[in-house]
């Protein structure tokens, strides 16, 4: 069910406040172009500065525009493991067919300490969770042998959105967890080669301006076209590498602006790129064939 192309969606706001205008047109945009799933508040969807009420007004919102035609996967973790359940049981409740759950960040638990929050989140709602590890952000690692012993107690514990940037962990994934537990990338450079080791997917921060060509990489691949795959990994790669030039999803939302996706608007601490930077993304998608500049 959890497979292909998946977006991890912006969360665009106009005057200060959640646009909910634009945030069903962008949710149609992508189903239209072949992505596989959304993936509301996360990392890209600015998760950290969304209220309570937001947060579960975006999913609760989600879920009603895309009306079961891809899956949902909300992102409702957090570094409080009774917010995470709060928020995970909301996104039960109003209908998101699976959870996102992000390693606990700031408070950097040891491994037991990540198996005990992440149960305790398992053992409350009925729904799949799929772990999201990003030590880059969370300073914490969630170890293999640690998923692995996760996926044997929980059974609606289903797969990892791994941003290690590491294949040699990813393997180790492979290598120690249930043959049906989901691998799924969590970097847009690296999604052709984690397929290539038993990955299903990716969750795409780069998907939200280009959704058709990042469907078109992974569905290539799955149908046994490498070489296809791999060109359009290789015609992807600059532009990817801009969209983190500087911190997610400042690049991003400042490219969905220019190219008139939605307002550019992001919430304070992060702000608009560096004017080096701004002319490197206007590079990259002119190079691209998406602005004329």
């Amino acid at each position: 069910m959890f497979e292909g192309s998946m977006v991890a969606i912006v969360t665009p706001f106009k005057n200060g406040k959640f646009d909910e205008k634009k945030y069903a047109e962008l949710i149609e945009f992508q189903i239209k172009n072949g992505t596989a799933g959304i993936v509301p508040c996360g990392t890209t969807g600015e998760s950290p500065t969304l209220t309570f009420e937001e947060h579960d007004r975006v999913i609760a919102l989600t879920v009603e525009v895309v009306n079961k035609r891809v899956p949902v996967i909300a992102g409702t973790g957090s570094n409080s493991t009774e917010e995470a359940i709060m928020l995970t049981k909301h996104a039960e409740k109003v209908g998101a067919d699976a959870s996102l759950q992000v390693s606990p960040y700031y408070n950097r638990p040891s491994q037991k300490g990540l198996y005990l929050h992440f149960k305790a989140i398992a053992d409350a709602v009925k729904i799949p969770l799929i772990l999201y590890n990003i030590a880059g952000r969370t300073g914490v690692n969630i170890e293999p042998e640690t998923m692995a012993k996760l996926a044997s107690d929980c059974k609606n514990l289903v797969g990892v959105k791994e941003a290690s940037g590491s294949l040699d962990q990813m393997s180790r994934i492979r290598q120690v967890c249930p043959k049906n537990f989901l691998l799924i990338s969590g970097d847009d450079s690296l999604t052709l080669p984690l397929m290539a080791i038993g990955g299903i997917g990716v969750i795409s921060v780069v998907a939200n301006i280009v959704p058709r060509d990042v469907a078109n990489m992974v569905n290539e691949f799955k149908a046994g076209n490498i070489k296809k795959a791999e060109e359009i990994h290789y015609k992807l790669l600059p532009l990817t590498k801009a969209m983190f030039i500087e911190t997610n999803p400042m690049p991003v939302k400042t490219a969905m602006g220019l190219l008139g996706m939605c307002n550019p608007e992001i919430r304070l601490p992060l702000c608009s790129l560096a004017d080096e930077n701004l002319d490197k993304l206007k590079k990259a998608l002119k190079d691209y064939g998406l602005l004329r500049i």
